[in-house]
Protein backbone atom coordinates (compact mmCIF):
# COMPACT_ATOMS: atom_id res chain seq x y z
CA UNK A 1 0.00 0.00 0.00
CA UNK A 2 1.53 3.28 -1.09
CA UNK A 3 1.13 6.52 0.79
CA UNK A 4 3.05 9.79 0.97
CA UNK A 5 5.38 8.40 3.63
CA UNK A 6 6.71 5.43 1.63
CA UNK A 7 6.92 6.87 -1.91
CA UNK A 8 9.46 8.96 -3.74
CA UNK A 9 9.02 11.05 -6.88
CA UNK A 10 11.91 11.25 -9.31
CA UNK A 11 11.61 13.19 -12.58
CA UNK A 12 7.84 13.26 -12.21
CA UNK A 13 7.51 9.49 -11.68
CA UNK A 14 6.40 8.15 -8.26
CA UNK A 15 8.12 5.00 -6.96
CA UNK A 16 7.85 2.88 -3.82
CA UNK A 17 10.66 4.32 -1.66
CA UNK A 18 12.07 0.95 -0.57
CA UNK A 19 12.12 -0.49 -4.11
CA UNK A 20 13.71 2.66 -5.50
CA UNK A 21 16.38 2.70 -2.78
CA UNK A 22 17.24 -0.94 -3.46
CA UNK A 23 17.77 -0.25 -7.16
CA UNK A 24 19.93 2.81 -6.42
CA UNK A 25 22.26 1.28 -3.82
CA UNK A 26 23.25 -1.86 -5.70
CA UNK A 27 26.90 -1.84 -6.70
CA UNK A 28 27.96 -4.56 -9.07
CA UNK A 29 31.10 -5.37 -10.95
CA UNK A 30 29.33 -4.26 -14.13
CA UNK A 31 29.19 -0.71 -12.77
CA UNK A 32 32.96 -0.51 -12.30
CA UNK A 33 34.98 1.16 -15.02
CA UNK A 34 37.41 -1.49 -16.19
CA UNK A 35 38.98 -2.17 -19.58
CA UNK A 36 35.85 -3.97 -20.85
CA UNK A 37 33.67 -0.98 -19.97
CA UNK A 38 36.17 1.32 -21.69
CA UNK A 39 35.99 -0.73 -24.92
CA UNK A 40 32.16 -0.77 -24.81
CA UNK A 41 32.15 2.99 -24.35
CA UNK A 42 34.55 3.48 -27.26
CA UNK A 43 32.53 1.21 -29.58
CA UNK A 44 29.30 3.00 -28.64
CA UNK A 45 30.97 6.35 -29.28
CA UNK A 46 32.05 5.19 -32.74
CA UNK A 47 28.59 3.79 -33.56
CA UNK A 48 26.79 7.00 -32.76
CA UNK A 49 29.19 9.57 -34.13
CA UNK A 50 27.87 12.10 -36.63
CA UNK A 51 28.81 10.91 -40.15
CA UNK A 52 28.99 14.53 -41.35
CA UNK A 53 31.35 15.44 -38.51
CA UNK A 54 33.28 12.26 -37.61
CA UNK A 55 35.54 11.99 -34.63
CA UNK A 56 38.96 13.57 -35.04
CA UNK A 57 41.71 10.97 -35.59
CA UNK A 58 43.84 12.55 -32.86
CA UNK A 59 41.04 12.08 -30.34
CA UNK A 60 40.62 8.45 -31.40
CA UNK A 61 44.36 7.78 -31.05
CA UNK A 62 44.39 9.48 -27.62
CA UNK A 63 41.51 7.29 -26.43
CA UNK A 64 43.27 4.15 -27.71
CA UNK A 65 46.42 5.21 -25.84
CA UNK A 66 44.37 5.65 -22.68
CA UNK A 67 42.90 2.19 -23.15
CA UNK A 68 46.36 0.71 -23.66
CA UNK A 69 47.63 2.43 -20.51
CA UNK A 70 44.63 1.19 -18.52
CA UNK A 71 45.21 -2.39 -19.68
CA UNK A 72 48.94 -2.23 -18.83
CA UNK A 73 48.24 -0.81 -15.37
CA UNK A 74 45.67 -3.55 -14.71
CA UNK A 75 48.12 -6.24 -15.80
CA UNK A 76 50.90 -4.69 -13.71
CA UNK A 77 48.65 -4.58 -10.63
CA UNK A 78 47.80 -8.26 -11.05
CA UNK A 79 51.49 -9.14 -11.44
CA UNK A 80 52.42 -7.15 -8.33
CA UNK A 81 49.79 -9.01 -6.30
CA UNK A 82 51.29 -12.32 -7.44
CA UNK A 83 54.83 -11.15 -6.59
CA UNK A 84 53.70 -9.98 -3.16
CA UNK A 85 52.19 -13.41 -2.44
CA UNK A 86 55.35 -15.16 -3.66
CA UNK A 87 57.64 -12.96 -1.52
CA UNK A 88 55.43 -13.53 1.53
CA UNK A 89 55.64 -17.30 1.02
CA UNK A 90 59.44 -17.17 0.64
CA UNK A 91 59.81 -15.02 3.77
CA UNK A 92 57.71 -17.46 5.77
CA UNK A 93 59.68 -20.46 4.47
CA UNK A 94 63.02 -18.86 5.37
CA UNK A 95 61.77 -17.92 8.83
CA UNK A 96 60.42 -21.43 9.48
CA UNK A 97 63.79 -22.83 8.39
CA UNK A 98 65.63 -20.56 10.82
CA UNK A 99 63.29 -21.40 13.67
CA UNK A 100 63.48 -25.15 12.97
CA UNK A 101 67.18 -24.98 13.86
CA UNK A 102 66.13 -23.95 17.38
CA UNK A 103 64.10 -27.11 18.10
CA UNK A 104 65.42 -28.82 21.23
CA UNK A 105 66.95 -25.62 22.62
CA UNK A 106 65.90 -23.84 25.77
CA UNK A 107 63.99 -20.61 25.53
CA UNK A 108 62.95 -17.79 27.84
CA UNK A 109 60.02 -15.63 26.82
CA UNK A 110 57.56 -13.12 28.21
CA UNK A 111 53.81 -13.03 27.83
CA UNK A 112 51.32 -10.33 28.67
CA UNK A 113 48.65 -11.68 31.00
CA UNK A 114 45.34 -9.88 31.47
CA UNK A 115 44.02 -9.85 35.03
CA UNK A 116 41.65 -7.76 37.12
CA UNK A 117 42.61 -5.58 40.06
CA UNK A 118 40.68 -5.42 43.34
CA UNK A 119 38.09 -3.10 41.77
CA UNK A 120 37.61 -5.32 38.71
CA UNK A 121 39.52 -3.08 36.30
CA UNK A 122 41.63 -4.86 33.69
CA UNK A 123 45.35 -4.86 34.41
CA UNK A 124 48.01 -6.17 32.04
CA UNK A 125 51.10 -7.74 33.56
CA UNK A 126 54.05 -9.46 31.95
CA UNK A 127 55.27 -12.83 33.13
CA UNK A 128 58.50 -14.62 32.32
CA UNK A 129 58.45 -18.27 31.25
CA UNK A 130 61.06 -20.89 30.34
CA UNK A 131 60.82 -24.10 28.35
CA UNK A 132 62.10 -26.18 25.47
CA UNK A 133 61.27 -25.45 21.83
CA UNK A 134 59.47 -28.49 20.39
CA UNK A 135 58.33 -27.23 16.99
CA UNK A 136 57.37 -24.40 14.66
CA UNK A 137 53.87 -23.48 13.49
CA UNK A 138 52.43 -21.03 10.99
CA UNK A 139 48.79 -20.07 11.50
CA UNK A 140 46.92 -17.15 9.97
CA UNK A 141 50.18 -15.80 8.55
CA UNK A 142 51.85 -15.66 11.99
CA UNK A 143 54.90 -17.80 12.71
CA UNK A 144 55.27 -19.10 16.26
CA UNK A 145 57.40 -21.66 18.08
CA UNK A 146 55.82 -24.48 20.06
CA UNK A 147 57.28 -24.64 23.57
CA UNK A 148 57.01 -27.22 26.34
CA UNK A 149 57.13 -25.09 29.49
CA UNK A 150 58.85 -26.13 32.72
CA UNK A 151 55.43 -26.84 34.29
CA UNK A 152 54.55 -29.29 31.46
CA UNK A 153 52.13 -26.99 29.63
CA UNK A 154 52.44 -26.33 25.89
CA UNK A 155 52.56 -22.79 24.53
CA UNK A 156 52.59 -21.18 21.11
CA UNK A 157 55.08 -18.35 21.53
CA UNK A 158 55.20 -15.40 19.16
CA UNK A 159 58.80 -14.91 18.05
CA UNK A 160 58.66 -11.26 19.10
CA UNK A 161 58.23 -12.40 22.73
CA UNK A 162 61.38 -14.56 22.81
CA UNK A 163 64.02 -13.10 25.11
CA UNK A 164 66.75 -15.74 25.02
CA UNK A 165 67.51 -19.03 23.27
CA UNK A 166 70.19 -21.31 24.70
CA UNK A 167 71.71 -24.76 24.41
CA UNK A 168 70.66 -27.24 27.06
CA UNK A 169 73.47 -29.24 28.62
CA UNK A 170 73.61 -31.84 31.37
CA UNK A 171 75.05 -29.26 33.75
CA UNK A 172 72.43 -26.63 32.99
CA UNK A 173 71.93 -23.99 30.34
CA UNK A 174 74.61 -22.54 28.12
CA UNK A 175 73.56 -19.32 26.45
CA UNK A 176 73.84 -19.35 22.70
CA UNK A 177 75.84 -16.57 21.09
CA UNK A 178 73.45 -13.64 20.79
CA UNK A 179 74.19 -13.32 17.07
CA UNK A 180 72.90 -16.86 16.43
CA UNK A 181 69.99 -16.75 18.84
CA UNK A 182 68.41 -13.60 17.49
CA UNK A 183 65.57 -14.30 15.10
CA UNK A 184 64.59 -11.44 12.86
CA UNK A 185 61.04 -11.58 11.52
CA UNK A 186 61.09 -11.50 7.72
CA UNK A 187 58.83 -8.45 7.66
CA UNK A 188 61.58 -6.45 9.42
CA UNK A 189 64.26 -7.33 6.84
Amino acid sequence: MSNALNTITVNGVTYNAESYANTQTKTTKEQELDKDAFIKLLVTQLQYQDPLDPQDNNEFIAEMAQFSSLEQITNMTDALKEINTLVGNIDTSVLVGQLSGMIGKGVDWTETVEAADEEGNPVATTQDFSGIITGVTVADGTTRVMVLAEDGSTHQVDIANIGKVYELTETGETETDSATSTVTPSSAI
